[in-house]
């Protein structure tokens, strides 16, 4: 496991932050991350949803249990935070 910085695009919020996280981590627990940076504060928490990760522009979710050195994400890419529904 080693540390990754990604750069979060949050849905609803109008900044763009850098995300450290770990490479061990599931994509539940990168948008959870992701999550505590924006949710509250720039954006209102939505409890009836989940929040799902994508690569920016892309139209796939990755998997939610996927582990973020399992997939083919680069360190400083962008990626999309979207409240979905389960």
């Amino acid at each position: 496991m080693a540390l990754f910085h990604v750069i979060s695009n949050f849905q609803y919020d109008f900044v763009l932050q850098l995300l450290p996280v770990d490479t061990g981590n599931t994509m539940d627990e990168v948008a959870a991350a992701a999550a505590f940076h924006s949710v509250g504060r720039r954006v209102a928490p939505r409890p009836d949803k989940v929040v799902r990760v994508r690569r920016q522009g892309a139209g796939q979710f990755y998997a939610r249990k996927a582990k973020l050195g399992e997939t083919d994400i680069k360190p400083m890419e962008t990626l999309e935070f979207i409240f979905c529904d389960e």
